[in-house]
């Protein structure tokens, strides 16, 4: 079966968001178009986001990477905050906090991820 030609169904949201809700939608197109370089997937799909927060002039993105020692984790930080800059109000600072509780692992991905991979 082709990735781009999944069956569409209802699914949980890809990750907890805190905020206003006509932001939602943006934030999750705008972290979906966050690709990991190594694997070719975005960090949506990888599960590397644990939640958005944006409140009070500020958005705030808890993630981790697939290892501690990711090379491109620098690389893949700055595209988030590059992407989150271009839909939140100009007033608001973004801050990318990495944390690595709990650790990633496989199951994390989405189901296209794991048809892309072929888990």
């Amino acid at each position: 079966m082709c990735v781009d030609t999944l069956p569409s169904a209802p699914q949980r949201p890809p990750f907890p968001f805190n905020g206003p809700e006509h932001l939602r939608e943006p934030v999750i197109e705008a972290l979906t178009r966050v690709v990991d370089p190594e694997v070719a997937l975005s960090i949506v799909d990888l599960g590397l986001v644990y939640g958005v927060a944006i409140d009070d002039g500020l958005a705030r993105v808890r993630m981790t990477m697939t290892s501690a020692v990711c090379p491109v984790a620098d690389l893949i930080v700055e595209e988030v905050e590059n992407e989150l800059d271009r839909i939140v109000p100009a007033q608001c600072c973004i801050e990318v906090e990495l944390c690595w509780e709990p650790a990633w692992e496989p199951s994390m991905m989405s189901r296209r991820a794991r048809l892309f991979m072929h888990w």
